[in-house]
């Protein structure tokens, strides 16, 4: 009987609605019972929250798992305070850790189980500093430690905000900020080593960590923490999940459209092959006629992948790679890319002329392209192939040609 899946398209997902994954959702459980801290590594939209939060649902028996989303946090104090408010439905965690700011929460005009979470963020906010967040932080894993089952802090966006930390409005790395940095890493390094064994630690965002960390000379802040690469579908799992969404809203495909989608794609998000059902069944829906041909594949791609709702869309990867990368060097990321878009291949003949046209002023123009291939291979933008270097992803890849194009002469084809 043919598997149905309910759409989950922009958000995370768990239970029935988590697609596959089996072999990489049992693989982490078993390093996690292991006692391993995790640092989860893949490229964006790969499902990275979604995983995160399975684990969590499987292992809600044996660990006590706390989520915790750092996008919004900019200091080692509000990470602090973001772990504390997870800690609130676990009574007992809760009521060990209210004692820590017992000076702030006792200013509480209400009973705190009335308070919002906000409220009492912003209160719990007050009683840190930048003298006593690490002590604070210290007695919280502490109180951790002691639970009665093992503690899984599944800590999503923390690069994100190190990447705030470090470089600030300006994107300048300074050596205030690259120590607050340090201090706050070495304070999670060294707690995840003290704490071994009571407490695992998943560390995740939507942004490399580990280039973000070379960038200050601070990688081995988290070198406790096993990388675990979260790989794209392979076609027979994306074509399974077209397949299941397809049985679920009645979508007819013939003469395997399905596999032409997978194929179109290249690289199979899985956001991304929602992302393309989710064009099909608009398209069949208006029609009023659910069979959908591979010859209408095509259309699809160019039309709506590729037009104004999949610009909303791609347009974020371009803005996180400019929050890496930083405004200097973020233009010839750009020029490099829209290279390979439009030629279809990066080469290092490229790489040399394009080194004519950029200076800076703390390193050459070779170290500055070196510093973003690492970066563009890391966070899945660029693969190497034959001759240099490819697009990873068809879409992202098409969707960049069809941006940039237009006003874009290849470098070996311009006058000298």
């Amino acid at each position: 009987m043919q598997k149905k899946l309910t759409q989950a398209y922009g958000n995370w997902v768990e239970g029935d609605r988590f697609w596959d994954r089996k072999a990489d959702t049992e693989l982490l459980i078993n390093k996690l019972d292991e006692g391993a801290h995790i640092l989860l590594v893949a490229q964006r939209r790969m499902g990275k929250t979604s995983l995160m939060k399975e684990i969590s649902r499987l292992l809600r028996d044996r660990y006590i798992c706390l989520f915790v989303d750092l996008q919004k946090a900019s200091s080692a104090e509000d990470a602090i305070v973001e772990i504390n408010l997870a800690l609130k439905p676990h009574r007992n965690l809760w009521d060990k850790t209210k004692e820590l700011f017992s000076n702030v929460l006792d200013k509480l005009t209400r009973s705190i189980d009335e308070v919002n979470l906000g409220e009492i963020g912003i209160k719990l906010r007050a009683g840190l500093t930048s003298g006593n967040w690490s002590e604070k932080g210290d007695s919280l894993f502490s109180i951790l430690a002691e639970s009665e089952l093992p503690v899984l802090l599944l800590i999503d966006e923390v690069p994100l905000m190190v990447n705030r930390m470090l470089k600030g409005e300006d994107f300048k790395i300074t050596p205030e900020r690259k120590l607050r940095v340090d201090e706050f890493m070495s304070w999670l390094r060294k707690n995840s080593i003290k704490h071994q064994g009571k407490t695992r630690i998943v560390l995740s965002g939507s942004i490399g960590f580990e280039p973000i960390l070379r960038q200050a000379g601070l990688s081995a802040t988290i070198n406790n923490f096993q990388p675990f690469d979260l790989k794209p579908w392979d076609e027979a799992t994306a074509i399974g999940c077209l397949k299941a969404l397809a049985a679920k809203y009645g979508i007819h495909f013939k003469n395997d459209a399905e596999a032409t989608m997978a194929k179109r794609l290249g690289c199979c998000i899985p956001h991304h092959v929602q992302m393309f059902f989710t064009n099909v069944y608009d398209r069949c829906k208006r029609r009023g006629r659910m069979e959908f041909f591979s010859d209408e594949v095509n259309d699809i791609y160019e039309s709506e992948m590729l037009g104004i709702r999949g610009h909303a869309e791609l347009t974020h990867y371009e803005e996180r790679l400019k929050l890496v990368l930083g405004p200097d060097l973020f233009p010839l990321a750009l020029e490099m890319l829209t290279e390979t878009a439009v030629t279809g291949c990066l080469t290092r003949q490229t790489l040399t002329a394009l080194q004519k046209g950029y200076e800076f002023a703390e390193a050459s123009v070779q170290t500055a392209e070196e510093e973003i291939l690492r970066v563009l291979e890391h966070d899945g933008y660029l693969k190497p192939g034959k001759e240099g270097y490819v697009f990873e992803s068809y879409l992202l890849r098409d969707w960049w040609k069809k941006r940039y194009e237009n006003f874009y002469v290849p470098v070996l084809e311009r006058e000298i």
